[in-house]
């Protein structure tokens, strides 16, 4: 009788592996500069990331620095092209990370609550206040 409950906990821990190993993000690479980092965030913010929270008001603004947007964009970009490592290059600025980026009020979303890049309807470039 102790069989069904073994191989039920087995399965249980190999789905739970796979979900922690499926938790990345794509978040800039430290060195990265800044002008390496706004053509990034451009480039995703122009190319289906979702932008919206990045921007004054948005609940990722705050840092107000490039990097703190760029690892937003460039995971927005990330998720919604299915995690694909091809899709966190962006000129060699960006890395893929294994530790939650989320801090505050700033989340940033698990693939399973974005839409894919051919949904997004953010097309507009974003452009960093030159002080950062």
């Amino acid at each position: 009788m102790g069989t069904p409950k073994v191989i039920c906990m087995v399965l249980l821990a190999v789905v739970a592996a796979s979900n922690i190993a499926e938790a990345t993000w794509c978040v800039v690479r430290s060195g990265a500069s800044a002008g390496a980092l706004q053509a990034g965030l451009n480039w995703a913010c122009s190319h289906g990331a979702d932008c919206g929270p990045i921007r004054p008001g948005g609940s990722c603004f705050n840092p107000n620095t490039i990097q703190n947007h760029a690892s937003y964009a460039y995971d927005s970009y990330y998720q919604r092209n299915g995690k694909a490592p091809s899709a966190c290059n962006f000129g060699g600025t960006a890395t893929i990370a294994v530790s939650d980026p989320s801090f505050g009020g700033c989340r940033y979303p698990p693939i399973e609550s974005v839409g894919r890049a051919e949904d997004a309807t953010t097309t507009k470039s974003f452009t960093e206040d030159s002080t950062n």
